[in-house]
């Protein structure tokens, strides 16, 4: 049975984890939503992990509508959230509600996220009142790190946290279904999961919140040098994936690949005749 906003809330409701996972091409998704994972979302760390940008700040709509399309096409039974992007909704509460509406209506998805506590909620508002589900994202906020200046823990000081809470009751009083906590303490989420009545989702916000997102380019270590302290490492995928191109390289060169399980057959008869008429005029 397809998710939808409905299930967050009843998981919740019921104390039920919700996981949730980035990606952003059918196959994946494929992958993920045959392997039970609630939701699926499509974020603008695409920027990142598949077009190569330094941050999140350089993605699209277009880049966002591209790539939620496919996701979707996979979800069966999986709930699609798609990222607004930078400077999709900040200029009007007009152009945040028109953008929404577009990765509903052609990237297909069930529900839009968006990046800002309290100076957002009368954007979050009106795009719920068009019927798009919202997931406010506070905390850190990747499409702020110009100025933020970096990735860094937020809410570990008293005036930061309170900020965060009212944020959180903010969105919720907005309309928000749902509120992402990223690279929050985890006693601040806790505290925050247990003060309102939408579903949390923690990346870097420890196990006190309704639900848990990791990006799976980090979880399947497709990435050198040191993660995020919040990343676990589930599969070392990508090892695995330099050493079969690694090998992949050194059969063809080898001719050890293709071998001859992997060719298909003719009758040598035929060969022969082509042979004979093609040969035989190249060479009058």
């Amino acid at each position: 049975m397809k998710k939808t906003i409905l299930t967050l809330q009843q998981r919740k409701e019921n104390q039920q984890k919700i996981t949730m996972l980035t990606v952003y091409d059918y196959t994946t998704a494929k992958l993920m939503d045959e392997s039970g994972v609630d939701c699926l979302l499509v974020g603008d760390s695409l920027g990142m992990v598949m077009l190569g940008y330094e941050s999140t700040v350089f993605v699209t709509m277009e880049d966002m509508i591209h790539h939620s399309k496919a996701v979707a096409k996979a979800a069966k039974t999986a709930f699609v959230i798609t990222d607004l992007p930078f400077m999709s909704y900040h200029t009007s509460v007009y152009d945040a509600v028109y953008n929404a509406g577009r990765l509903i209506k052609e990237g297909q998805a069930q529900a839009v996220k968006l990046e800002g506590g309290q100076a957002f909620c009368e954007h979050i508002k009106m795009i719920a009142q068009a019927s798009i589900p919202v997931v406010a994202h506070i905390g850190l906020m990747p499409q702020s790190v110009l100025a933020l200046g970096g990735y860094k823990v937020q809410g570990k000081d008293y005036q930061n946290a309170k900020n965060i809470v009212l944020d959180a009751l903010a969105v919720e009083q907005a309309g928000a279904a749902a509120i992402l906590l990223e690279c929050v303490p985890a006693k601040l989420a806790k505290f925050i999961t247990e003060l309102v009545n939408i579903p949390t989702i923690g990346i870097g916000a420890g196990a006190g919140c309704d639900g848990q997102v990791l990006v799976y380019q980090d979880m399947l270590s497709m990435y050198d040098g040191v993660s995020s302290k919040f990343v676990k490492s589930f599969a070392p995928i990508g090892e695995q994936m330099k050493k079969a191109f690694g090998d992949y390289c050194q059969e063809v060169k080898q001719q050890q690949y293709p071998a001859s399980i992997h060719e298909f057959a003719m009758d040598d008869e035929i060969i022969q005749n082509l042979k004979s008429e093609f040969l035989n005029s190249k060479k009058g």
